[in-house]
C-alpha cells in the first residue's frame, strides 16, 4: 500500500508540473505571436532588433494584473471619484 501512494504522489506531482511547463509555454508563444504581429513589415536587421526587445520587456507589466498593480500604486492618496478618473485614465495610459 505504501508503494502504490508513493506512484500515486509522483505521478500527482508530475501532472503538475507538466501543466506549469504548458501554461509558460503557452505564454511565450503568445508574446511571441503579439511581437510578429506588432513588428509588421520590418526586414533583416531591424526586425531582428525590435524582436529581440520586444521579447525581453517584462511580462508582468503587459498584463491587465500588472497594469492594475502599477496604477493602484500611484493612486495612493487619492479617493473617491478622484482616485476612479485617476485609475481610469491611467489603465488607458497603459493599453497604448
Amino acid at each position: 500500500m505504501n508503494r502504490l501512494a508513493k506512484i500515486l504522489v509522483t505521478a500527482i506531482l508530475l501532472t503538475g508540473m507538466n501543466s506549469t511547463f504548458a501554461a509558460d509555454t503557452n505564454t511565450q508563444q503568445s508574446k511571441m505571436g503579439m511581437c510578429n504581429q506588432q513588428a509588421g513589415e520590418l526586414k533583416g536587421d531591424e526586425r531582428k532588433k525590435f524582436m529581440s526587445s520586444c521579447l525581453k520587456k517584462d511580462s508582468a507589466a503587459d498584463t491587465q494584473q500588472g497594469k492594475m498593480k502599477h496604477c493602484n500604486e500611484a493612486a495612493s492618496g487619492k479617493k473617491g471619484d478622484e482616485r476612479k478618473a485617476f485609475m481610469s485614465q491611467c489603465l488607458k495610459k497603459s493599453d497604448s
